[in-house]
């Protein structure tokens, strides 16, 4: 889940992980709350044919809700929280954060390829008599 909504670039300044770590906040609620999984139940092998069978699909949430373990004070505040809860806003949110985060990343590659030499830092030198081959020297 985090590769797919943060992909694999580097991130290693302090707004970086700032905006890593308020991104990971919404993404959790996102998910948990509001993207159903299936899970698999059944898997039978039958020679080289498998066959698997799958539960209804349900979000993190309901199962959590189904759940017997749970007290109803835990089940109460997690309903709570899902009725305090608006899809589209933590969706835009999710967007908004990580387009923020692609042009961080941006920007600072922009400053890294700046501070790399460059071809117009460098002095051509030839000693035609010594060494036909091309040198180059940083001044």
């Amino acid at each position: 889940m985090v590769r797919r909504n943060v992909g694999y670039l580097r991130y290693d300044t302090e707004e970086e992980v700032g905006l890593l770590n308020e991104l990971y906040g919404h993404l959790r609620l996102y998910t948990n709350f509001f993207l159903p999984v299936m899970k698999l139940v059944v898997k039978i092998r039958n020679g080289s044919k498998v066959t698997k069978k799958y539960d209804e699909a349900k979000t993190p949430c309901q199962r959590l809700l189904l759940s017997a373990d749970l007290s109803t004070e835990t089940k109460e505040m997690l309903q709570a929280q899902y009725k305090a809860l608006n899809p589209a806003e933590l969706k835009r949110s999710i967007l908004k954060l990580q387009e923020r985060l692609l042009n961080l990343c941006r920007l600072k590659e922009e400053i890294r390829r700046k501070e790399v030499l460059t071809a117009e830092d460098f002095e051509y030198i030839s000693d035609e008599a010594t060494n036909p081959q091309l040198e180059y020297i940083s001044t």
